[in-house]
């Protein structure tokens, strides 16, 4: 009984799921799917600690120092970086975007753009009533901020939402990819900064809401790659 199931089961990989998942590992890319595990197990273990309620003994160093750099230029900076992140004005810069590449008509790109826009916002919201983590007080911020601290929305929101600007920009004008991938790095690094500069988020909040959004975002640019090719055949 047990050599007739196998024997079944093997037929089915063969028939049915073996050339869908190597056609997925190839849309993915092994080298994408390789960059996940590690950042799976960074998310998994620093959102139990938050479950239960493990405090990190570098976060409150870690924000100390960057506040002891602080100043009145640097506080201007950082606040117009992080209210650029707010969640009015990166849907408003979504739905421009979405409305170019409707008129360019890249149909595609825009209907994933849109989902991950909505969904990403909702996702950031829903996983801070899950955690429930209260925000650092090690001062008091120059911005105020009323919802929970894990993960950071704004690092969640800026590298799922910029990030696939960026890979779109990238696949259609290859040859500034590497300059358009290093100002997509650069300002989600300077939003993750400006909430560490607030104190208004912990290292661990950035880090878990980076890995959150390069997950949302590795998804959706693997549906954006199957649909494309689905497309092309």
């Amino acid at each position: 009984m047990m050599r007739y199931f196998s024997q079944k089961l093997i037929e089915f990989w063969h028939s049915q799921l073996k050339r869908q998942v190597t056609s997925l590992i190839s849309t993915i890319g092994i080298l994408r799917i390789v960059s996940c595990l590690p950042i799976i197990g960074i998310v998994l273990y620093i959102s139990d600690q938050v479950l239960k309620q493990e405090a990190f003994t570098f976060d409150q160093a870690i924000l100390l120092w960057i506040h002891s750099f602080s100043n009145p230029t640097l506080d201007w900076i950082m606040y117009y970086i992080t209210r650029m992140n707010d969640p009015d004005k990166v849907l408003a810069i979504s739905m421009t975007a979405v409305a170019i590449m409707l008129w360019r008509r890249y149909y595609q790109e825009a209907k994933i753009l849109t989902i991950i826009s909505f969904g990403t916002l909702l996702l950031s919201f829903g996983l801070k009533l899950v955690f429930a983590k209260p925000r650092p007080t090690l001062w008091q911020s120059a911005i105020k901020e009323t919802t929970f601290s894990y993960p950071s929305g704004h690092a969640l929101v800026a590298i799922a939402i910029y990030g696939f600007l960026a890979y779109v920009l990238a696949t259609r004008w290859t040859q500034f990819s590497w300059l358009i991938y290093l100002l997509a790095v650069s300002g989600i690094g300077a939003i993750g900064f400006s909430r560490l500069y607030f104190g208004v988020h912990c290292v661990t909040d950035i880090i878990g809401g980076y890995g959150m959004g390069y997950l949302w975002l590795t998804f959706w640019i693997a549906i954006l790659k199957l649909q494309q090719k689905k497309y092309k055949t």
